[in-house]
């Protein structure tokens, strides 16, 4: 029988760059709340996490200090940056149009 497999998108910014712009549907926890050890989201406890930042480095941080916690995690290869280059969508808080800053 086919499993559907479930994957939470976490975007691991810090609150002034997710405001400006985020992938629509992903949650938020930036990286200096996880490093003091903050819990997941609800949605997110059981799920495979995908994680993103500006760039990868901190979405790489993440996903390595998720996965010494028992998560399953990975992280977006090239962040936002790439996410806007290949055309997908961004959005501000406010669901326009968002930048990736």
């Amino acid at each position: 029988m086919f499993r559907e497999a479930t994957a939470v998108l976490l975007d691991v910014r810090e609150a002034e760059e997710w405001r400006a712009g985020h992938v629509p549907g992903a949650l938020h926890l930036p990286l200096s709340r996880l490093t003091a050890g903050a819990k997941l989201p609800g949605t997110a406890e059981k799920a495979r996490l995908v994680l993103i930042c500006r760039s990868g480095k901190r979405s790489q941080d993440a996903a390595r200090l998720l996965c010494e916690r028992g998560s399953d995690a990975v992280d977006v290869t090239g962040g936002m940056k790439e996410w806007v280059r290949q055309g997908l969508p961004v959005q501000d808080t406010a669901g326009a149009p968002g930048t990736v800053i």
